[in-house]
Parts: C-alpha cells; structure tokens; sequence
C-alpha cells in the first residue's frame, strides 16, 4: 500500500557500501521503538490519564482513538505527497514531529490539547511507518535486504514486549508525564544517532512510483486491508482497556504484569518460523 518496494530500483547508486549498515538499522529499529511505544503507552496508565486529565477513563482512551485518527488520515497522503522526497530529512522530520508531539502531551493542561498532539502524533506514525521498510532495503546490499528489514523492524516487538510494560511502570511510579517526557528524551537522543549514522538514499523516480488505484486493484489486497483492520482493532481495544477490565473482573494482576506477558508472546511469536517465512518473503523484491 506504501509502494515502497519499486523504490529499489534506484538504490545501487546510493547504497551504502556496507553490506550490512548495522548501526544505521539499529538507528531505524529504534526509531520503530519510539513509534509503537508513543502509540501503545496509554495501556496500563488510563486511571492515572483519567485523573491528571479530570476525565473518565472513557475519555482519556480517546487518546489512543486521536492517534489512531492521525494515522488514518495521514498515512497516505503524507506518503503521497513525500515519494520524492529524500530518506534522510524526511526521516529527521518525522522524529521532529514525535518529539513536538510527545512533549505537548508531557505539557497538556487538558483533554483537547493532549487529544490534538496525539493526533499529530499519529500523523506522524503514518509517515514513518510508510518509509521505514523501504529505507532499510535500500541502504544494504540487494542479498542483505531481508536481513536489514528483519533488523530495523525489531523495534516493534521489543516495544510491546519491554517498552510498554516499562512505561506502564514508570508512569505508575513517578506519573503518565514523566513517562512521556521519557520519550520525548529517547526521541532526541535517537534524532542525534539518525543525523551521523543514517545515510542518505533519494526518493522513488516519477516513473517507478505505483498509483494507488493500482495497488488497492490487486487481488487480494483488499481483502488483507479489511483483515488488518478487524485485527487492530480488537487488539487496541483490548490493549488500551486493559487495566480497567483487569479491575473490573477483580483478577489479582497488575497492568504492567500483564503487558509484560503480552509482549513476551509476542517477541515469541516474531521469532516462530512463520514469522521468519515472513520477513524472508518481505526481503524479497516483490
């Protein structure tokens, strides 16, 4: 859908001439790291959101809806209009933009404003997530590209596994603020390790680019679409309600505890053979 893949066509000029520019994909990983970790850290901290805010828990959960929003409405649009755009800056934009995010959410006096920095967060999700994969390819060499993709994309489920269960501790420890403002740090610090560590690749030429109304026409991709869909969509609500259903249902498990195992399953799971099948087919050029 992001129409990453023909993009490969114009990398050997610009490639790294490291096979393998670990350090660079680190870089990306992390930056993934910093996405699902902005995205998912109101799971486990809606009580404390509720009562900083002066909401219900309902309306503090609108927070992971604004994000969501964000995403939606921005993510193809932004990779439209950015195709053409170079890696690097577009890159360095994007971590800007969760740093501005993240700290006004550390900052919002109310409801409304932390609604709309999410929103902007979301945005934001949209465009990295449209170029990480393909930026990752395009820096390694063509045998590598399943490896770097596989590496940049680790950012993901060491998130779900170690990030959010930490924010949800931090949060309950020290406060929902100081855990944003912790991203707001890991942001900056990672914004440093992009500008020396990340090469530069240029965007896609005008006559590689796929239209969209070419892509959604493939058999098939709709289909996924809707799946996808459903399937993030019951994730979030459970993830996002976790602490007050667990509450509810009077279980003697602390949010925290339960997004640790959460996570645990799901780095299990990104190591199964199928998932290794996965990345291996995504490493491919089609």
């Amino acid at each position: 859908m992001t129409s990453t893949f023909p993009a490969a066509a114009d990398a050997p000029a610009t490639r790294s001439r490291e096979p393998l520019p670990v350090p660079a994909l680190i870089v990306m990983a992390c930056t993934g790291f910093i996405v699902i970790m902005t995205e998912t850290l109101p799971a486990g901290l809606l009580p404390q959101l509720a009562d900083g805010l002066g909401v219900s828990e309902g309306g503090a959960g609108q927070l992971v809806s604004a994000y969501a929003m964000g995403t939606v409405l921005a993510a193809i649009p932004a990779i439209m209009l950015t195709r053409g755009a170079r890696r690097k800056p577009l890159l360095l934009a994007g971590l800007v933009g969760f740093l501005v995010a993240n700290t006004l959410t550390t900052l919002s006096p109310s409801l409304p404003v932390a609604l709309g920095a999410r929103f902007v967060a979301g945005a934001f999700s949209g465009l990295l997530w449209g170029m990480l994969a393909g930026y990752a390819r395009r820096i390694a060499a063509p045998e590598y590209a399943g490896r770097a993709l596989a590496i940049a994309m680790t950012g993901t489920p060491v998130a779900l596994s170690a990030g959010t269960p930490l924010g949800a501790w931090l949060g309950s420890t020290v406060g929902w603020r100081w855990a944003f403002a912790a991203m707001s740090l890991l942001t900056a610090v990672v914004m440093v390790f992009a500008w020396f560590l990340v090469p530069d690749v240029p965007g896609q030429r005008a006559q590689t680019r796929v239209p969209l109304a070419r892509v959604l026409g493939i058999p098939g991709v709709a289909t996924v679409l809707v799946v996808v869909f459903v399937w993030m969509l019951a994730h979030n609500l459970l993830y996002t309600y976790i602490a007050p259903y667990l509450r509810q249902t009077h279980l003697a498990l602390r949010p925290d505890l339960a997004l640790v195992v959460f996570g645990v399953a799901a780095l299990g799971g990104s190591g199964s053979p199928a998932s290794s099948s996965t990345t291996h087919c995504a490493g491919s050029p089609w």
